[in-house]
């Protein structure tokens, strides 16, 4: 076949002489052209067409999505959805985030938030069928401007910022506070976010408080953590396991998101035993709401144990938040407000609300456990005078193993006011409506291609 094609390649380009080989790759991608037609992709026209389905419900928070291996949208271009017969048009955004081991993918997750979704036409079975496509222009064009932007802050902080106003602090170096004892290992933490700002500019969390000089804003800390022979403890700083800031992954604002990536590492005497991953991503506030995704990667380089406090469970995802009181705080579950501290509860989330600051308000924000969550949905410790504590493994103790990567993906919703657990499950019922969603390429007819 390969001496045929040459024959004819020699004949039309007048029996050159010098022309004596063809590489089996160039004669492949000759015989289009010899047979009287262009590739689709050589003719400008795309071979496959992206395709979203989603459930209705899924839109009504922000969709974040993974692209299919190889899918290659122009990222200096807006993406728009559309569906067949339809003139709604979505506007959607590309956006970097984590691979499936915790490393920065570029331009990776598709990103859609848009009200109008609520209009849009169901099929029969009840799903949303979108056309995902680049939005017209020039190529490197950027679509908008970003209303996001890190600054640092200080020699240890890198703050976000949506305009003007402050959303959350990343404590990427160790932060001292000179109120705790000196010879007090709680003096000082690294790797951890404070402040969380709220819509109205009130601190939702809390830091070194008196009471718990080791909790710390958003942190992720275990206090029975065994490595060889010996256990430490990360949630109070007992023994020689800290963690190290090691690298930036991603500091990324586009229009209507924000994507911060960290990587950490467990230090102990100056190996380090496991790299920990962590991912941000940040969405445009709405009128009464914000949305942050949480992703936490686990990657040991020994065999590492890990487990909960007894009879608590805490150990693994915490929100320490900052009422004026104990007596102020409210505490919402699935089952409804809660008048008591919840000990070993399995929850897929779980809200707190109360004033914060000086104001008079009500505000607050609702951890939510992703579906793929291990072990979902683990158990938790719930407190009336500040912390939200996730347990994962919970009381009964893990072992992570090289090559394991363990994934621990959360959503966290900050609200105006005080929401009902109607609400509440609303908006968790369209974060999980997420993971129902498929986005793949489909080959275009080959009368559409041509």
């Amino acid at each position: 076949m390969g001496k045929r094609l040459g024959t004819i390649l020699r004949r039309t380009l007048g029996n050159c002489d010098r022309l004596v080989h063809f590489s089996l790759a160039v004669l492949l991608a000759a015989l289009p052209v010899l047979l009287g037609r262009l590739p689709a992709v050589w003719a400008g026209t795309p071979a496959v067409k992206l395709s979203l389905t989603t459930p209705a419900v899924a839109l009504r928070q922000p969709l974040r999505i993974r692209l299919p291996e190889g899918c290659a949208l122009d990222s200096h271009k807006g993406v728009i959805l559309t569906q067949e017969g339809d003139p709604l048009r979505l506007s959607a955004v590309l956006a970097s985030g984590p691979d499936k081991t915790g490393e920065c993918q570029q331009m990776s997750y598709l990103i859609v938030r848009d009200d109008r979704s609520a209009s849009a036409t169901l099929a029969a079975d009840g799903l949303l069928r979108w056309i995902v496509q680049e939005e017209g222009g020039t190529a490197g064009e950027s679509p908008t401007a970003s209303e996001f932007q890190f600054k640092e802050t200080s020699d240890t902080t890198v703050t976000l910022y949506e305009g003007e106003l402050p959303v959350l602090a990343y404590n990427f170096g160790p932060i001292t506070n000179p109120k705790v004892p000196e010879k007090d290992p709680r003096r000082t933490r690294a790797c951890y976010v404070h402040p969380v700002w709220g819509l109205d500019g009130e601190i939702l969390t809390d830091d070194f408080p008196r009471d718990h000089y080791h909790h710390h804003g958003i942190f992720w800390t275990w206090p029975h953590v065994v490595v060889g022979q010996e256990e430490f403890s990360l949630w109070e700083d007992r023994g020689a396991l800290r963690q190290r800031f090691v690298r930036w992954l991603c500091q990324e604002t586009r229009p209507g998101v924000a994507v911060l990536g960290v990587e950490n590492g467990w230090d102990l005497h100056g190996q380090i035993v496991l790299t920990e991953r962590v991912w941000f991503t940040v969405y445009a506030r709405g009128k009464e709401d914000r949305v942050i995704d949480v992703d936490l990667f686990l990657q040991p380089h020994v065999p590492i144990t890990l487990w909960g406090a007894e009879g608590k469970s805490y150990g693994g995802l915490t929100m320490r938040f900052r009422p004026p009181s104990e007596k102020e705080a409210r505490i919402t579950v699935p089952d409804g407000l809660t008048k008591d501290d919840l000990y070993e509860t399995r929850l897929p989330w779980a809200d707190f609300t109360s004033r914060f600051g000086e104001t008079d308000r009500l505000s607050g924000a609702t951890i939510m456990i992703a579906p793929t969550h291990p072990d979902y949905p683990p158990t938790w410790l719930t407190r009336h005078y500040g912390p939200l504590c996730v347990g994962w493994p919970g009381v009964h103790s893990r072992t992570l193993e090289p090559p394991e990567i363990v994934h621990l993906p959360y959503r966290l919703w900050i609200h105006r006011g005080s929401r009902n657990a109607e609400e509440m499950a609303a908006v968790y019922k369209a974060y999980t409506a997420g993971f129902e969603c498929q986005l793949v390429e489909r080959p275009v007819p080959q009368e559409d291609s041509q």
